[in-house]
């Protein structure tokens, strides 16, 4: 019986496979030693790749970011049925209303419950908005374009939405394979879409809604009034702060579209650079009234100096927008305990702000005497020292023995030596006795 003959390769590819396994069988052994040394405690890490579990931050972020207040929007329990849908489309479809809220890019896009948080919120919103871009900054308008209903959650498009058209009809090919594919099912030159999406879900089902209702719903993230612009943008900021874009006031902390809301377009702009900062410098009015120069680096007022004729130009520095946009009042600049302050060169020192160095002392840092306590309970005064007369040293009267060897000879006695060989002083020197006289070694003769 003849054999079939098999393709071209089948007998490399089908013994392969052993040859394969024969040389895993080898390193066996040798992993079953690490696996036998291995600790018996280990560390699992869970990734997620779905990108559905929802990040929330507890601590100070930014309000912008942070979580929103529950709204209390009572409506009926009864489910929405096709007359009401057709209803709720036409009234929200082309509205439009401000931006409470950054709005971002993205195709998962933002999700409020009804009468419930928002999601995500804290970090993992604000992570969003910085990957995907911004559709809206707080105070843009926006539109709605599209309105999908589904069994338990209302989806908006607006300005756009975040997807193309034909998001998938876009990557179709039809064709036999093997370089025969036709062109895309739709093709087309759109522009990137710059749009956002927001869900509206519910628990369970649509209940019968109104517009009015969908938007009062949705008012902590769109506000669907009738308001200008500064209006639509002030009313997403705090009280203080709104109340000073309203009476024209510019902060340091300010970041540019608040200046222009409260200040308009500025006279002039200057670039300059000071050391190594660059910054632009607004400034406004003429004189003889008011003229306010803002220094802004990147998006940012960092100083504000208000001139008036006739007086002293008054320079604001301190950070007053910070502590207002954070979540516990709190701001990004370091504390001033921690924060130390070198200077280099000749030092200007400006009496009517800094005191004086203290006068040098030998004393440890908060170290003091027993004498100073008793002064300084009487006078009210710390660390005060006891004045005493000066005592100046004594002169000596008598030559201390050896005290000049270069000079004559001492004329006081000698406590060393015996006292016949000490000069007497009571007779005259030619009757004093001779020193003993050291005795001189042998001569040798010759």
């Amino acid at each position: 019986m003849t054999r079939p003959s098999l393709p071209q390769g089948f007998n490399a590819r089908r013994n392969s496979k052993p040859r394969r396994l024969s040389g895993m069988c080898a390193y066996l052994p040798l992993l079953a030693v690490l696996l036998a040394t291995a600790p018996v405690a280990a560390q699992v890490i869970t990734i997620d790749t779905s990108g559905k579990i929802a990040t929330t931050a507890n601590g100070p972020v930014d309000r912008r970011f942070a979580q929103i207040t529950p709204t209390h929007v009572t409506f009926p329990k009864s489910e929405l049925d096709a007359k009401t849908r057709i209803l709720l489309i036409r009234a929200m479809q082309s509205e439009q209303g401000f931006a409470m809220r950054p709005f971002p890019r993205g195709h998962k896009g933002l999700t409020l419950v009804a009468n419930g948080k928002l999601e995500p919120a804290g970090e993992g919103y604000l992570n969003m908005v910085i990957n995907a871009g911004t559709c809206a900054k707080p105070g843009d308008r926006l539109v709605v374009t599209d309105v999908k209903i589904e069994h338990s959650k209302i989806i908006f498009e607006l300005n756009g939405g975040p997807d193309f058209k034909h998001r998938l009809l876009r990557h179709i090919q039809i064709g036999a394979g093997g370089g025969n594919a036709t062109t895309p099912v739709i093709q087309s030159n759109e522009q990137e879409p710059i749009g956002a999406r927001l869900t509206l879900a519910f628990d369970g089902h649509i209940p019968e809604l109104t517009g009015a209702e969908v938007k009062a719903l949705l008012a902590p993230l769109i506000s669907f009034d009738v308001k200008t612009p500064i209006q639509a943008f002030t009313d997403t900021l705090p009280t203080k702060l709104k109340e000073a874009i309203l009476t024209h006031q510019v902060l340091v902390g300010m970041s540019t579209d608040m200046v222009l809301f409260a200040k308009g377009q500025p006279r002039t702009k200057t670039r300059e650079m000071e050391g190594q900062m660059p910054f632009e410098e607004w400034i406004y009015g003429l004189p003889p009234q008011e003229v306010d120069f803002v220094r802004i680096n990147g998006n940012r007022v960092i100083r504000v100096e208000v001139a008036k004729v006739g007086e002293m130009p008054v320079v604001f520095t301190k950070d007053e927008v910070e502590g207002l946009m954070r979540t516990d009042g709190t701001s990004l600049a370091p504390e001033l305990s921690r924060t130390r302050i070198e200077k280099e060169g000749d030092v200007q020192r400006d009496p009517n702000r800094e005191a004086a160095d203290a006068p040098p002392s030998l004393r440890k840092p908060g170290e003091q005497l027993p004498s100073d306590q008793n002064i300084g309970q009487a006078t009210g005064q710390k660390n005060v020292g006891v004045m005493k007369p000066v005592q100046f040293p004594k002169k000596k009267t008598e030559q201390q023995p050896g005290a000049n060897p270069d000079g004559e000879p001492d004329t006081q006695p000698d406590a060393t030596r015996p006292a016949a060989t000490q000069p007497d002083a009571t007779r005259p020197a030619a009757t004093q006795p001779a020193p003993p006289s050291t005795p001189q070694p042998p001569v040798a003769k010759q």
